[in-house]
């Protein structure tokens, strides 16, 4: 037995094994005490009450929804709320922080000190507050009659941003969407089976086509006939009907997270482009290749190679961050998960919830962003995340 102490594998495996169990002994412990605790106040624990009507009603909505739906499908509409306004507000935030990154690494003077001092600005400035400053600009917008319009199709007013929908069913949206992302994960995973390029080439194109096809079947079929393919908003009164809307809650938290992200991101994609060594560069300008073929062909392929890691970090930050939609009544998933606690009393039951609902879409991210960073990442090149 002396020997086996004097063994440091085994030292650190029973040092491993004695703090697992002091964890799982504080677990049990907390669950007893909790059960305990629920039981003398006569609460009922367990996930039934899930089936149960909610019997009340919130804001927005990306699903058809009523106050006789479960708590189960009430959820589920919080986490779409949720992947809407995180998906929505990362796409723009992405374009607004690559735009940014350019202009800080550009040459000119002024577009430099400009891309400066947005950076300062909506860095520093707490997100929460940027949230509540647009949503203040946007519910004092004009009336729908006095509408800002862009063409006869798409308005702004303090009511909410109605744009133009096309007239297709949720399945065959859901549908097109599931077949692209077979299409792109079949064609990932492939690419290493084939021997020789001209096959591959070959099977992408026909692959692509058949998709293609499949995808244009679809919407035929979920357009209703008789009906006009864009459904329009128009004024009807005192409020637009048809088309879209998008409620001022949500236009101000798009606004503020992709103004906000931005400035991040557009600091990791001036790091990630500073990273190129100038050697390359140099060396491409002395081959005579032409400015706009060395960033596209040698200096931003790099540049997202290394900033790929920092990326996925700034998208999960940013995807957490929707949480601030409380503060101005948006439904996300963390509002509807208080409301229903408040309304149904499971507290436990509801946190864990909401926790697996995060834990799932932010490992989601992680785990699509770091498959792409191994795929492109250069031997040699980069740290290995």
């Amino acid at each position: 037995m002396g020997a086996l102490f004097r063994n440091r594998k085994f030292r650190e495996a029973m040092l491993q094994a004695l703090l697992v169990s002091v964890i799982a002994a504080l677990l049990i412990a907390m669950i007893v005490n909790a059960r305990q605790s629920l039981n003398a106040q006569g609460m009922t624990s367990g996930f039934a009450f899930l089936e149960r009507s909610t019997g009340w009603d919130f804001s927005f909505s990306t699903l058809e929804y009523s106050i006789s739906d479960t708590y189960q499908r009430t959820l589920f509409i919080g986490l779409l709320n949720t992947l809407v306004l995180g998906v929505t507000g990362i796409f723009f935030a992405t374009i607004i922080g690559v735009i940014i990154g350019l202009v800080r690494n550009s040459g000119n003077y002024l577009f430099s000190l400009l891309g400066t001092v947005y950076v300062e600005i909506f860095r520093n400035v707490p997100l929460i507050l940027q949230a509540v400053f647009w949503y203040s600009i946007i519910i004092h917008l004009p009336r729908p009659k006095q509408a800002y319009s862009i063409g006869d199709a798409v308005f702004l007013s303090g009511r909410g941003f109605y744009i133009p929908v096309v007239n297709l069913s949720v399945s065959s949206v859901v549908g097109a969407f599931a077949l692209l992302i077979t299409l792109w994960i079949v064609l990932w995973f492939a690419r290493d089976k084939f021997n020789r390029i001209r096959n591959y080439i070959t099977f992408k194109r026909i692959a692509w086509l058949v998709v293609l096809c499949l995808i244009g079947v679809l919407i035929y079929t979920g357009h209703q006939t008789g009906t006009p393919w864009f459904n329009k908003p128009a004024l009807k009164g005192l409020n637009f009907r048809g088309g879209f809307r998008v409620p001022p809650e949500l236009s101000a938290l798009i606004v503020a997270i992709a103004l906000y992200g931005g400035a991040y991101i557009g600091e990791v994609v001036r790091a990630g482009l500073m990273s190129v060594p100038k050697g390359q560069i140099e060396a491409a300008r002395v081959l005579g290749i032409k400015n706009r073929h060395i960033f596209t062909r040698i200096r931003l392929p790099l540049a997202v190679r290394a900033v790929l890691p920092s990326l996925t970090n700034q998208y999960v930050q940013l995807m957490k961050a929707t949480t601030i939609g409380l503060a101005i009544g948006f439904s996300d998933f963390f509002m509807i998960v208080s409301t229903s606690i408040n309304q149904s009393g499971q507290t436990l039951e509801l946190i864990a919830i909401l926790m697996g609902g995060f834990l799932l879409i932010n490992l989601s991210i992680a785990f699509v962003m770091n498959t792409i960073n191994r795929q492109i990442a250069l031997k040699g090149y980069e740290v290995k995340s």
